[in-house]
């Protein structure tokens, strides 16, 4: 019983961080119509920023924020950066549902990029995973059928980027807690990004700060509640709810953005997300690391 009390936990944690990455991808969408992304991601950092601080005060304020591993938190946070904006511009140019599935290939990436760096071992199900999620990608970007969106190679790079962030948050976990990792991401990307967003800042109208309030939420504390649910339950059972966001994007990109979506890219959503899910099987595993905005 005690156990499925945890499953439904993790679950509910889950969902809601599923629901807050939509409204993410919803709010950014609708900001970037009318203010630049380097704006968007300033404005996103500093003012969640001061909705961090709850939880700063409850685990002993800002001196239990100190960090002994800083240049690694100013590498992460450099690739972070430029990962949250390609991912961003990317929302401008192509559907919903294609952003997300070519998110979920960043998993990939970083097994490649921890074999090659970290000496994690490439077993057969890894190397099953990443042929599965290249010819997913191959399959929704159709190259050489008709002329290349620039959008799905700007996605395709944030997940490349968000790879290496992956991999620089392993690292951190070691020796930082969640919110230490958080508090000094908006930190450092507000000092990133504070020039080039006054480089194209415009004062926002009265109808676009909901957007901007919802877009500091969201893109903050669902990953609060990602590491809300792993508490309650391995990965094994958490990390595949979280590939429900590539239908509901679609969902959402029709009902709000009249979307369509063919065939060639719902199957190569399937083909990526299958990989995904066929290494995350995997005896043993109970770690495995998420896309992230």
């Amino acid at each position: 019983m005690e156990n499925t009390q945890s499953n439904i936990r993790a679950a509910a944690w889950m969902m809601a961080s599923i629901a807050l990455l939509l409204l993410m991808a919803v709010a950014g969408r609708s900001l970037t119509r009318e203010i630049d992304v380097f704006q968007v991601m300033e404005m996103r950092s500093v003012i969640a920023f001061f909705m961090l601080l709850p939880l700063v005060r409850r685990e002993g304020g800002f001196k239990s924020m100190r960090t002994g591993i800083l240049p690694a938190h100013i590498g992460r946070n450099l690739a972070h950066y430029i990962g949250q904006f390609a991912w961003l511009m990317g929302l401008t140019l192509i559907p919903m549902a294609q952003v997300i599935a070519i998110e979920f290939t960043a998993p990939i990436w970083a097994a490649l990029m921890a074999a090659a760096f970290l000496g994690e071992r490439l077993t057969w199900r890894k190397g099953v995973a990443i042929l599965f999620g290249l010819a997913g990608v191959v399959l929704i970007l159709r190259p050489g059928s008709a002329a290349l969106n620039p959008g799905h190679i700007i996605v395709l790079g944030a997940a490349f980027v968000f790879a290496i962030s992956f991999i620089a948050t392993k690292f951190l976990t070691r020796s930082d807690s969640a919110t230490k990792i958080i508090f000094w991401m908006l930190i450092i990307q507000s000092v990133v990004g504070l020039v080039p967003a006054l480089r194209v800042w415009v004062w926002p109208s009265p109808a676009l700060w909901p957007w901007i309030l919802l877009i500091a939420f969201s893109g903050t504390f669902a990953h609060y509640c990602i590491a809300k649910a792993l508490f309650h339950a391995d990965a094994t059972v958490v990390m595949p709810m979280d590939y429900l966001r590539v239908p509901l994007s679609a969902l959402l990109g029709y009902l709000l953005y009249a979307e369509g979506i063919d065939n060639f890219t719902a199957v190569g959503a399937g083909l990526i997300l299958a990989g995904n899910l066929f290494n995350l099987r995997r005896a043993g595993t109970n770690r495995i690391e998420a896309p992230t905005t």
